[in-house]
């Protein structure tokens, strides 16, 4: 594999990639610059955790020049990732280059200020990007570089019209990046209309791409003893950091104010939070924090490096989320491990994502004996109820249409 210094980049840029140890590039960063630096339009099928992040950001700093307007726009499907881009950009970009991140949840007047004088870079979500175009505050005439990251994420949320407006409002002339773990249909279509004669990379096989480096465990449990299953993994195999998802902003409120009764290290992220205590959340994980219990939104672009477990609480209603949530594991060659507590009436669920996915998952039997006093807190038992139920009937449809669209990956 050859180094950084044998790609003919900009002295600065070289040197900013040594100041963070950047000296070889990953598989994906090796096979993807050469080509994107030619010019060539790309669509890129790599796993999660594979270095996408500057397979992208190196070829756009070395061509990008100042200019008053944007000459990149990365698209990315939530604000921690946006952010998280923004963070290595911020450490390769050389003086000259701007960056303005875009995102609701923060003040739309300090994006237009930071618009106003000048950016050629910008890193946003869908909707504050659409709405900044028609404050007509963005204007993307002079665009040179598009980059959709997470492609097929952006299109499980529903933000494929979305695209289809900014790309809209991009000159033809530009070059697009697509990066993506899997290609659905969609994805193709959109690439078709929109892109030049793009080059299809595929970073590694399938069985890679499905995160064949985890370990994938399951146990069944009633309702009643899904918190005492959680513990008694936790004090069987220990995570050294984990990820605990669940359905709901409510019961991630609620399971954890019990871990932090019971001294867990643990912090909470999901969409109800600000986006100054999601930022924390996230800084507080990322550095010491052991556990970080979370909805979807985690599931997203969250690149976190030693996470050693995801945990499902609640199992993920497609083998599609099964897939982006487990995947905040084993990042960058790393090995993990995923536990799904699965309630008993939801046993088609493991032979879902076994199907689905090519993957195996291994029964566990624990012991919740001495856990079953453990309860969640403030919890009304109808509510609970209903609650799960109504989370399960409304996303039951969702699987039976994922089944046969994400047979195999």
């Amino acid at each position: 594999m050859k180094e950084f210094s044998e790609m003919n980049l900009k002295p600065e840029l070289l040197k900013n990639l040594n100041k963070i140890n950047f000296i070889k590039p990953t598989d994906v960063q090796e096979k993807v610059i050469p080509v994107v630096l030619q010019g060539t339009d790309v669509i890129v099928r790599a796993k999660t955790g594979t270095g996408k992040t500057a397979a992208f950001l190196i070829p756009i700093l070395q061509k990008c020049i100042k200019s008053q307007n944007p000459e990149a726009l990365i698209i990315v499907p939530t604000r921690e990732l946006a952010l998280q881009i923004a963070d290595v950009a911020g450490k390769l970009k050389s003086s000259k280059d701007s960056i303005t991140v875009i995102y609701g949840g923060a003040s739309i007047n300090v994006q237009m200020h930071n618009l106003r004088y000048g950016s050629n870079i910008i890193i946003g979500t869908p909707g504050r990007i659409i709405d900044l175009i028609k404050r007509k505050a963005l204007h993307l005439n002079d665009l040179k570089f598009l980059v959709l990251d997470e492609a097929d994420t952006m299109l499980d949320m529903g933000f494929i019209e979305d695209i289809e407006f900014i790309m809209s409002k991009t000159p033809s002339s530009k070059q697009t990046m697509l990066f993506s773990a899997t290609i659905p249909e969609e994805i193709k279509n959109t690439a078709k209309r929109h892109m030049h004669n793009p080059l299809f990379l595929s970073i590694g096989s399938e069985e890679e791409i499905i995160i064949s480096k985890i370990k994938h465990y399951y146990a069944i449990s009633p309702n009643r003893l899904k918190f005492a299953t959680l513990v008694a993994y936790i004090n069987e195999y220990q995570p050294k950091k984990a990820i605990i998802f669940v359905h709901t902003k409510y019961f991630a409120n609620k399971i954890y104010e019990t871990l932090k009764q019971y001294n867990f290290n643990i912090v909470l992220l999901h969409g109800g939070l600000t986006q100054a205590k999601r930022e924390v959340s996230v800084r507080i994980f990322r550095t010491h924090a052991q556990f970080l219990i979370a909805t979807n939104i985690a599931a997203r672009g969250l690149d976190i490096q030693g996470i050693s477990h995801i945990i499902n609480f609640d199992a993920p209603d497609t083998p599609h989320i099964y897939l982006h949530r487990v995947g905040r594991s084993a990042r960058m060659n790393a090995e993990g491990t995923a536990f799904t507590i699965i309630e008993p009436d939801h046993k088609n669920i493991i032979n879902e994502i076994e199907h689905s996915t090519n993957i195996k998952m291994e029964k566990l039997i624990l012991n919740t004996a001495q856990f079953a006093d453990m309860q969640l807190q403030n919890i009304n038992t109808s509510d609970n109820y209903n609650r799960q139920n109504y989370s399960r009937d409304q996303n039951h449809r969702k699987r039976s249409n994922y089944r046969n669209k994400f047979r195999r990956y």
